[in-house]
C-alpha cells in the first residue's frame, strides 16, 4: 500500500469524509451531502494548497486522531479546538507540518460542533456519483471513520503561497436564520406563522447532519391531513406533527410529506452547522414569499 495515507487512531464521536457533495442527483433520491460548514472546509483546503473540491475530514464535538505514513501538511478549522502533534501543541487555523508516523490529535471542540481537517493532497477514497462524501441518510460514500481505518491521500500539492493564520468566524452565540416564507406556510394558522418569525427557538440535542431540530413554540396547522410527498431542498424548514421546525441540512431526504413553512438562505446554513444544543435560534422572514407549483398530487 502507498505511504500516502492516514491511519485513524481515534475516530471520535462521528468523523466522516466530506467534500463539496454530489448535487444534481435529487431525481435519483440522492441528497447533496458534503461538508455542513462549507466555508470552513474550503478554508482549510486553501491553507494546505488543495483544490477547493478536495475531500477533508469533518469531526463532531470531540475531534479525532490520525497518524500519517509520510510527512504531510495539515490544517484544522471550523470549531476551535486544541491541536497537538505527538503531544506538543501546534497551531489551529494554520498550516502545520506533521512528520511521518507522528500522532496528530484534534481535540474536543472548545466552541461550535464540527471541525475540519485538511491534509495536503486530500483524502482520496473512491468517488461515488462524483463525490467522496459520506452520506448518512442514503449510505453512499465511505462509512464513518473507525479506529484502525486507513485513508489514502493524493500526491502533495504544488508549491503555493502560505499564510501564517487565517481568520475564521466564531460559532454563533445566537443563531439567526434568514428564511423565505413558503411554499406551504398557508398550512399553518396566522398565529403560527407569526410565532415562527418572532419567537425564540433553541437548537435541540437531537440535531444531526440530516437536520437541525429546534425546541420552542409548536406551530399549529390550519389544515388537517398530510401532503403527498413532494421535493425537498437544502435549507427547507419542515414542520412534523409535533410542531417543531426542522431545518434540512446536507444529508436531508429529497422528498417529504410534512409541510415546509419556509426555506433558510443557503449562506446561513454554515452557522447552523456550528450551533451547539441550546443555542437560541431566530427565524427572520425575508420577502418575497416562495410559491410552490400547485399541481395535482403535489410536487
Amino acid at each position: 500500500m502507498t505511504d500516502r495515507a492516514l491511519t485513524v487512531v481515534r475516530a471520535g464521536a462521528l468523523t466522516t469524509v466530506q467534500d463539496r457533495g454530489r448535487p444534481g442527483h435529487a431525481h435519483l433520491g440522492v441528497p447533496r451531502s458534503g461538508a455542513l460548514d462549507a466555508p470552513a472546509a474550503a478554508l482549510v483546503n486553501r491553507l494546505v494548497g488543495n483544490a477547493p473540491d478536495a475531500a477533508v475530514l469533518e469531526t463532531t464535538l470531540d475531534g479525532c486522531a490520525v497518524r500519517p505514513r509520510s510527512p504531510v501538511t495539515v490544517a484544522v478549522g471550523g470549531a476551535p479546538s486544541a491541536v497537538t502533534v505527538d503531544g506538543r501543541p501546534v497551531a489551529w487555523g494554520a498550516p502545520v507540518h506533521v512528520p511521518s508516523g507522528a500522532l496528530l490529535d484534534v481535540g474536543r471542540a472548545l466552541a461550535g460542533v464540527r471541525g475540519y481537517l485538511a491534509v495536503g493532497g486530500g483524502v482520496t477514497v473512491e468517488r461515488v456519483l462524483g463525490s467522496r462524501s459520506t452520506d448518512l441518510l442514503s449510505g453512499l460514500g465511505p462509512a464513518p471513520l473507525t479506529d484502525g481505518a486507513v485513508l489514502p491521500l493524493g500526491p502533495p500539492p504544488a508549491p503555493y503561497t502560505r499564510v501564517d493564520v487565517a481568520p475564521q468566524p466564531a460559532p454563533p452565540a445566537e443563531l439567526v436564520l434568514r428564511v423565505t416564507p413558503g411554499p406551504r406556510d398557508d398550512w399553518f394558522t396566522p398565529e403560527a406563522v407569526r410565532a415562527f418569525t418572532t419567537r425564540v427557538y433553541r437548537v435541540s440535542a437531537s440535531s444531526n447532519r440530516i437536520g437541525l431540530r429546534t425546541e420552542g413554540p409548536a406551530l399549529e396547522r390550519a389544515r388537517a391531513g398530510e401532503l403527498p410527498s413532494e421535493g425537498m431542498v437544502l435549507g427547507a424548514v419542515q414542520v412534523p406533527p409535533d410542531g417543531g421546525p426542522v431545518v434540512f441540512l446536507a444529508d436531508h431526504p429529497t422528498t417529504g410529506g410534512y409541510p415546509v413553512i419556509g426555506v433558510v438562505h443557503r449562506p446561513d446554513l454554515a452557522r447552523a452547522a456550528q450551533a451547539v444544543p441550546g443555542t437560541p435560534t431566530r427565524f427572520v422572514a425575508v420577502r418575497p414569499r416562495f410559491t410552490a407549483l400547485r399541481t395535482t398530487g403535489g410536487r
